[in-house]
């Protein structure tokens, strides 16, 4: 079953016409992340908006430099593959209730702090999935789908920065989470690019461990 839903995902996230609405569950983990790590930093978090386009925004208050400014922006194009190493965690530990709640959870948090219509729009029918499988489906059917999402986090994390990069070289992300941390620390954006690269591929080649041992 690992192999397969492996695969199950790589398509998704391969084929365009799959990977687009996948990817607004990319993006809801996304912002998530940074609105977590805005709040554990000290930032005061003043809303979400989830966009048509599969992109986002977390908006925070507070210095606009220092360590909380850097870790809540280095936080969002991590926090798929991060996630999706600790869904590999409860998995290996056969919690697929465990993953469920922790998803439950997660679209709690978003829609609470979620600002525009078509956002609550996206975590209302996320949810409304989530709820028909928890409650309808088997237990097999329960498993299977926490292993596509684990590895969709997984994989998809690691496009999500393709893409990131993809749009820093034809001059249109100008104000990218990697750009912005350029602006704060110094350090170029493709320094930051290849640091989510290697954080992505990390939690990538660690859950497969656990997923596949």
């Amino acid at each position: 079953m690992v192999l397969v839903t492996a695969g199950v995902a790589l398509v998704v996230v391969a084929v365009s016409v799959l990977w687009r609405p996948a990817r607004h569950v990319i993006t809801i983990v996304h912002e998530a992340g940074h609105a977590l790590v805005a709040v554990l930093s000290g930032r005061r978090l003043s809303g979400i908006r989830l966009h048509s386009d599969t992109s986002g925004l977390t908006v925070s208050r507070g210095k606009p430099y220092g360590p909380g400014m850097v870790l809540t922006g280095f936080a969002g194009y991590v926090a798929p593959s991060l996630l999706g190493l600790g869904f590999a965690a409860l998995l290996g530990a056969n919690r697929v209730t465990g993953l469920l709640v922790a998803c439950a959870l997660l679209l709690l948090g978003v829609l609470v702090m979620v600002r525009n219509v078509y956002g609550v729009f996206t975590v209302l029918v996320t949810g409304a999935v989530l709820l028909g499988v928890a409650y309808w489906a088997t237990d097999q059917v329960q498993a299977v789908f926490a292993h596509v999402i684990t590895w969709l986090l997984l994989l998809g994390g690691l496009r999500a920065v393709g893409e990131l990069q993809t749009k820093r070289r034809r001059g249109r992300a100008r104000d990218s989470d990697a750009d912005q941390l350029a602006r704060l620390t110094g350090a170029p954006g493709l320094f930051w690019v290849g640091i989510f690269l290697l954080v992505d591929l990390a939690c990538l080649v660690l859950a497969a461990g656990w997923l596949l041992g």
